[in-house]
């Protein structure tokens, strides 16, 4: 008897929310949606930068370059996790749009499961292979190496509780619960913003120039970041898992997980955009970092490219982090008026995105090329020469970064509406389709034309953004234009 009715309050819930999310104004939707998300993103994006920030005090290159040669493990760590989560959400916000609520809830245990499966495979296999890992990720010199070793292997300790993480955070936000996802992002960002300098620094070490002397720490040099950053997730995972439980979503119950493959193909179909742009992301990076050995000579020097390419990443990332929180707060929308074939809901989301992302952007990059000196400073590399580099590649990326507002956006609604094999294109564009020949093609065209082949590594991004904006447009445009009135929302528009 209780279970039926806490079935029947479950099912009130979910009609509830599937009347709000048809009916109300997009703009309102998605605005309600995205501060959340917003938040959400710039918190992570700023606790994944305060790792460098940190390191970056250590007055070393070699540690800085180590964040930035572990983190493709971060992106394949990450591109499991968004390929289970955002493969089992879409499916959730569609199933939810068709009221088919017993579906939706073997898609959210079997998403999840596969989550936490992908992820204890990495951490074992990497744990066992560390040593050729780290020279695959892009290790060039001894210190660099040793680094990097010390901070991968807590990575790898925590990358089952991040995978499933990712799932948890996805699977709440596109059944439109962004605050619980966000308390759970935000909680674990906040304490890796108190146990870095812990770990990271000993009682006596001084911070910012000398301005702060450390009244006690551990003293784990760049290892104690990634300490810092495991223990992290694994709060994020414990609260999110617990949001789940207590709010109006569907619950994880491992009975509904399922081995069917009807089921793994949904995930595939929602996730494989993502797993593949992450992935590609991992890619890309491992090439900047064995390109920089390429064409780079010196040690100190390699150190020093890789320090000021780590600490511009982790600055494009922040801002990058506030367009996707707002893409992440029309998903709901769109998975639930396309589930509902209110395609006009849907388009009117998007295009209301795609123009207050681009002006968002505007102003961002002109902040960021303006200040671009300063920021980097903080960021990117102890030495002079990181520094001169960062700051020059962070104007040059962004002065196409408005651009980026279609590329995500449009991405981010094929991969929503189950178009897997035009989703996955966009998001192949970015990072594999155009980053890797411009970043392994563009240093020896500058070094034939006689210049420095810095030169060539420093627009690489540049040149792939824009590549991928002409890409994902007439793409985007099509699909836009394929889809078909809906009379009935037609109808209710007019009438209001």
């Amino acid at each position: 008897m209780e279970e039926e009715k806490l079935a029947s309050a479950q099912k009130s819930a979910a009609e509830a929310k599937y009347i709000r999310m048809t009916t109300e104004p997009v703009e309102k939707l998605v605005a309600q949606l995205a501060v959340p998300t917003i938040i959400s993103m710039l918190v992570t994006s700023f606790y994944n930068l305060a790792d460098t920030f940190f390191v970056r005090q250590l007055e070393s290159d070699s540690m800085i370059a180590a964040v930035g040669i572990v983190f493709p493990l971060m992106a394949i760590i990450q591109s499991f996790g968004f390929f289970c989560g955002h493969g089992s959400g879409n499916y959730i916000s569609r199933a939810l749009g068709r009221k088919d609520y017993s579906d939706a809830e073997k898609m959210a245990a079997t998403g999840f499961g596969y989550a936490v499966i992908f992820g204890l495979a990495i951490c074992v296999l990497g744990l066992l292979f560390k040593n050729p890992f780290v020279t695959l990720l892009g290790a060039k010199t001894e210190a660099a190496a040793s680094a990097s070793l010390d901070y991968m292997q807590w990575i790898l300790i925590a990358a089952p509780f991040m995978t499933g993480a990712f799932v948890l955070n996805n699977q709440l936000r596109m059944q439109g619960n962004a605050f619980f996802a966000m308390l759970g992002l935000t909680s674990g960002a906040i304490l890796n913003l108190v146990l870095d300098p812990l770990f990271i620094f000993k009682k006596g070490d001084l911070l910012f120039g000398g301005a702060v002397k450390m009244p006690f720490g551990i003293g784990m040099a760049v290892g104690g970041a990634a300490l810092a950053t495991g223990i992290s997730q694994l709060v994020s995972f414990v609260i999110l898992f617990l949001g789940i439980h207590f709010s109006d979503n569907i619950k994880i119950k491992l009975r509904n997980f399922t081995f069917k493959p009807y089921y793994f193909k949904g995930i595939v179909q929602g996730g494989l955009p993502s797993l593949v742009r992450q992935g590609l992301a991992s890619v890309a990076t491992m090439s900047l970092n064995h390109a920089v050995g390429l064409y780079v000579v010196g040690g100190e020097t390699i150190d020093a490219v890789q320090a000021a390419m780590t600490g511009v990443s982790k600055i494009m990332n922040v801002a990058s982090s506030a367009l996707i929180g707002f893409g992440q707060g029309f998903q709901p929308v769109c998975g639930f008026n396309y589930g509902a074939k209110k395609y006009n809901r849907v388009k009117k989301a998007f295009y209301f995105c795609v123009k207050v992302g681009f002006a968002a952007l505007v102003l961002l990059s002109a902040v960021g090329i303006i200040f671009s000196g300063p920021i980097t400073a903080a960021i990117a590399g102890s030495s002079e020469l990181a520094q001169s580099i960062a700051s020059f590649t962070l104007k040059v990326q962004l002065a196409v970064f408005p651009l980026m507002s279609w590329v995500m956006l449009i991405n981010m609604m094929l991969q929503n509406i189950g178009m897997t094999l035009s989703a996955t294109v966009v998001a192949m564009t970015r990072q594999g389709l155009t980053f890797i020949p411009c970043v392994l093609g563009l240093p020896l065209l500058a070094k034939l034309c006689g210049l420095d082949p810095v030169l060539g590594l420093e627009f690489a991004q540049f040149f792939a953004d824009l590549f991928a904006f002409i890409i994902s447009f007439p793409i985007g445009v099509h699909v836009l234009r394929g889809m078909k009135e809906d009379p009935a929302d037609e109808t209710v528009a007019k009438s209001k």
